[in-house]
């Protein structure tokens, strides 16, 4: 499947109309209702479906499958971040109302950053085959790492907030809904600005896992960006639902966690094992589903860290 250049332009264009539309219609700093959010989600969801299929019916039930496993996996991987940015955020202290803002904001440098670093993934493996290899070990590690950690976001202790601070004068109180503002003629940035910078930062770090992941579902450019970006769209009303509902998944994180390992190793076996696109999406369909059903009505286990 290689999409000639006018797909390409009308999924940009369909991005951006989709942001435009979500800027438009959540103007002002009014609180999000949790009833709004989880429409909003609904929404993005059945927007992200209606693609798959769509892109099903052109290309075929194989292209569909690796896009909604794709799919499954960046979002599921996003409710990951939701943990930590709810983290952020409280951290800086950020305005309720506020926190929209910054995840519009934030989803829109995501799908920048994503589709660079999905572009130079494809190049490094065309190139370089072997690189699959290596992302078979990052997701392992990664898989290990999240279960195994017990540290908590420190957003003082991050290399690239510090910096901001250290290159741009940061008032000490927010200032309405500005990244930016003037006092007495000087350019300041707002605590709002540091809190997007660690939002910023915290996705990137987010898609060393994440993409590396959806390469090795599939390997088509096209798919690997869609699934990503409609994921992605999605993420600031799904951090209204989760962020007032996270003591309910309390298992989550490991299944994300055998996600991971499991795709890592698919990755890692590929010339010995080959698992069809149907199977794989089962797979994450079950693990997801197990790990969130689990935990329903169940005692809350020891918090393994974010």
């Amino acid at each position: 499947m290689n999409p000639p250049l006018w797909g390409w332009l009308a999924v940009f264009a369909l991005i951006a109309a989709l942001l435009a539309l979500d800027f438009l219609s959540n103007r002002g700093d009014q609180e999000p209702t949790f009833h709004r959010s989880v429409v909003a989600s609904l929404a993005w969801i059945g927007v992200s479906v209606a693609f798959g299929v769509v892109l099903g019916l052109i290309y075929g039930s194989t292209i569909a499958q690796e896009y909604f496993a794709g799919y499954l996996v960046e979002k599921s991987l996003s409710i990951d971040n939701i943990f930590v940015f709810a983290l952020l955020f409280a951290s800086f202290a950020v305005p309720a109302n506020l926190q929209r803002r910054v995840l519009y904001f934030g989803v829109v440098g995501a799908l920048v950053m994503r589709g660079a670093f999905i572009a130079g993934g494809a190049a490094v493996l065309e190139r370089f085959s072997w690189v699959l290899y290596l992302f078979g070990v990052v997701l392992v590690v990664a898989g290990v790492r999240m279960v195994r950690n017990t540290g908590h976001a420190d957003p003082e202790r991050n290399l690239v907030v510090r910096a901001v601070r250290r290159v741009v004068p940061v008032t000490p109180d927010y200032v309405g809904n500005h990244f930016l503002t003037r006092v007495d003629g000087r350019g300041f940035a707002t605590p709002l600005l540091v809190a997007l910078v660690a939002i910023e930062v915290t996705d990137l770090v987010f898609a060393t896992d994440s993409i590396p992941a959806i390469f090795g579902i599939t390997t088509n450019v096209f798919v690997i960006f869609t699934s990503n970006a409609f994921a992605v769209l999605g993420l600031r009303a799904l951090y209204f639902v989760f962020a007032a509902a996270m003591d309910r998944f309390p298992y989550l994180k490991f299944g994300l966690a055998v996600l991971l390992m499991f795709i890592g190793a698919k990755l890692l076996l590929a010339d010995v094992v080959h698992l069809p696109t149907g199977v794989t999406l089962g797979v994450i369909v079950v693990v997801l589903g197990v790990s969130i059903l689990v935990g329903q009505g169940g005692r809350r286990p020891a918090e393994p860290g974010i």
